[in-house]
């Protein structure tokens, strides 16, 4: 007899890219030359001095446990950090620590959400945020965004979608997979609309340091006192370090919030990798350079491939301002047939792609949204002039016309 699995496991969808994913390994592992623009990673080593701190706190003995919510140094640095670069006041009590920006989530979650809870969460959305809601016992309410807005969630939709069961609205600037950045005053809005309705405002903003044309991040929790006690905001080292395998993000709210996320931690993992707390603190203390170098090239690679995308027959996307990400429309490829092929859906052309022409994307349906792709820019020139090269020239050879 098969022993069960919990319901909460049950509920759980599989990843929509498990097949390419597991494509894509084969064919590498064949030796043979794939393109790839799926990467969600900085494609740049972790900055010199970040790793000599990292070896000194290994030589000096700094490899026991931390407090769960973890060093008060990393804590004070990120209240610094917060204060010079976001403009809020946090103290060290308003920090928890965490092994990564997800992690971060989801113990935000599992902090403010009671079974049937509903969580507004626009699309497209990143792949994790409706199965994070779920496991942690809330319901996901999708909002679609439209295009010629930026993908942008408004007031009007916000509205439209709160009920008498919505905990939170989840917000993502700027955002994955769309590059979309929120403004200003769709920000205001947004937020004032939030503490009028009494729920809290989970903002992820784990790609801010990455935004172009003069584009400026805003951190929600900037604009009032009010605002920031309802306002869960959701940062980490990943991105703009280039850091993502240290695991280390972080949560900054209001005591009672990060009480609560400390404890849920403690009993869970303890505390993040001590050697990475300290690695972090000399990140967020140490030079900045590295992260504004790393931010101009992606630039220049958006750029390229903005324009080529644009320039490809059947293929549009708007120019991303932040993150490094290229969402593409595929809608004049629907229902047509690419090298034998009936393109019925985002994962159809990502299949095709990766096992005719040697191109990895990720398919929109795994964001919420099928008649798109995301490529990524997080990759050398080189692949991406060659890459897109290729994906032009097999679509002008293999679409039936």
């Amino acid at each position: 007899m098969q022993l069960k699995i919990s319901d909460k496991a049950d509920k759980i969808n599989p990843s929509l890219t498990l097949a390419i994913d597991s494509k894509l390994k084969q064919m590498i592992s064949e030796g043979i030359k794939v393109y790839g623009f799926g990467a969600g990673e900085p494609d740049f080593d972790t900055p010199e001095y970040i790793r000599k701190a990292a070896i000194e706190a290994i030589n000096t003995g700094f490899t026991r446990y931390t407090a769960a919510q973890g060093t008060l140094d990393l804590r004070k640095a990120i209240c610094s950090k917060l204060e010079r670069e976001n403009r809020i006041k946090y103290n060290p009590n308003e920090i928890v620590v965490s092994s990564g920006a997800k992690h971060s989530l989801s113990n935000a979650f599992a902090a403010i959400l009671i079974p049937g809870d509903e969580v507004v969460v626009p699309v497209p959305y990143w792949v994790s945020y409706t199965e994070i809601i779920k496991l942690n016992g809330g319901t996901p309410v999708l909002v679609n965004t439209k295009a010629e807005n930026g993908f942008k969630m408004t007031k009007e939709e916000l509205e439209g979608a709160i009920t008498d069961k919505t905990k939170a609205v989840l917000l993502n600037t700027p955002n994955n997979p769309t590059g979309s950045v929120y403004g200003r005053e769709d920000l205001r809005a947004l937020a004032e609309t939030a503490l009028k309705n009494n729920i809290y405002i989970v903002s992820d903003e784990i790609y801010e340091r990455l935004t172009y044309d003069n584009t400026e991040h805003i951190s929600i929790a900037s604009f009032s006192e009010d605002i920031r006690n309802i306002t869960i905001l959701i940062n980490g080292m990943s991105k703009a370090y280039a850091m993502t395998g240290w695991r280390l993000g972080y949560a900054a709210s209001n005591e009672r919030v990060i009480k609560a996320m400390s404890s849920i931690q403690s009993h869970a993992v303890s505390h993040p990798c001590s050697i990475t707390q300290y690695a972090s603190t000399a990140a967020l203390n140490g030079p900045q350079d590295e992260v504004k170098t790393m931010a101009l090239e992606f630039e220049k690679r958006r750029d390229y491939m903005y324009q080529k995308i644009n320039s490809i027959r059947y293929l549009n996307c708007q120019k991303p301002q932040g993150a490094f990400y290229v969402y593409v429309n595929i809608s004049e490829l629907m229902n047509r047939e690419l090298s034998g092929v009936k393109i019925n859906s985002s994962i159809d052309l990502a299949l095709v792609l990766l096992e005719k022409a040697n191109v990895a994307v990720i398919p929109g349906a795994a964001f919420g949204t099928d008649s798109y792709i995301r490529l990524s820019y997080a990759t050398s020139m080189d692949t991406i002039v060659k890459g897109l090269d290729i994906l032009e020239d097999f679509l002008d050879k293999n679409l039936k016309k």
